[in-house]
């Protein structure tokens, strides 16, 4: 099951956010996303357990959880809507 970690504190690392989550299951993997060009956290991440049962007992006792002065908000991890292509707008009169 995957996790979704909001309101994360900006120095959050994939480590720590790893050793929060393991004291309540094994964890498979835990990522903090951060920004492509300032190379910042965005303030959440992502918590993948094998365990099903850890990982909703991990998601009841870390969601509100106080992290580095910060309330965590955590909930299952959505699936990623389609936001269609990112192609090139053209337009404009072609050359001949």
């Amino acid at each position: 099951m995957k996790l979704y970690v909001g309101n994360l504190p900006f120095q959050t690392t994939d480590a720590d956010l790893n050793a929060a989550f393991s004291e309540h299951g094994e964890v498979a993997s835990a990522t903090v996303i951060m920004d492509r060009e300032t190379g910042r956290s965005r303030g959440f991440g992502f918590v993948e357990m094998n365990d099903n049962d850890a990982a909703m007992n991990a998601m009841k006792a870390m969601d509100g959880a106080d992290m580095g002065g910060r309330q965590l908000k955590v909930n299952e991890a959505r699936q990623r809507e389609d936001r269609g292509g990112r192609g090139g707008g053209g337009g404009g009169r072609g050359r001949w």
